[in-house]
């Protein structure tokens, strides 16, 4: 009996440990304690020497409002990803709309009817290395990362990786995953490039 109850109280305590670990992120990333890290860029043009100009975008879904509970904020313009670099921190509120896709595969993880959010930001700030952190708030998801930023333009592409969905696996190891369990990590991309 104690062999089974061991790893399973392990578990726990990642599963724990990883929640404990986001919400203190996302709390310490919400606040700038800096503002002159980057400045919001409305127009192109070019980076002048010595500076970077980067495109952050992200396509994710979630289920429709309500569905778990009225508070639930889940498919409404409060739902927003938080941008972290360098200790200035800035809230995407992202375009959102209905939507109803068919699968595209066995196991697509978007299928279904549910709420598209299309966040994009343009920032120009120093050529060189960055801290940043990616939230999610109401998903409980803070991603860290540091990244180096080439002079003129660069792109981030953050693309959702889902949660699984309980009891479902599909062949192999890997379980199926779904939007309407919300959003486990964010696969990110720099110019091309996973990271």
């Amino acid at each position: 009996m104690k062999k089974m109850i061991m790893p399973a109280l392990a578990v726990a305590m990642i599963m724990i440990g990883g929640c404990a670990e986001s919400s203190t992120l996302i709390r310490a990333s919400s606040t700038s304690v800096r503002s002159d890290i980057f400045q919001e860029l409305s127009n192109g043009g070019q980076a002048p020497a010595g500076y970077s100009d980067l495109r952050v975008t992200s396509s994710l879904k979630t289920h429709r409002p309500g569905v778990y509970s009225a508070k639930d904020i889940h498919g409404t313009p409060d739902y927003k990803l938080l941008l972290n670099i360098d200790g200035q921190a800035v809230q995407l509120q992202g375009n959102l709309r209905e939507e109803i896709s068919e699968a595209r595969g066995l196991y697509d993880s978007e299928a279904g009817e549910g709420i598209r959010y299309r966040f994009s930001f343009n920032m120009r700030l120093k050529a060189g290395t960055h801290k940043i952190v990616i939230a999610v708030p109401a998903d409980d998801l803070a991603v860290e990362r540091e990244i180096t930023l080439t002079e003129g333009s660069n792109s981030l592409v953050l693309e959702p990786v889902y949660k699984a969905t309980s009891g479902k696996r599909r062949t192999g190891i890997y379980p199926v995953t779904s939007y309407k369990k919300g959003i486990r990590s964010f696969k990110i991309i720099l110019n091309g490039k996973t990271i």
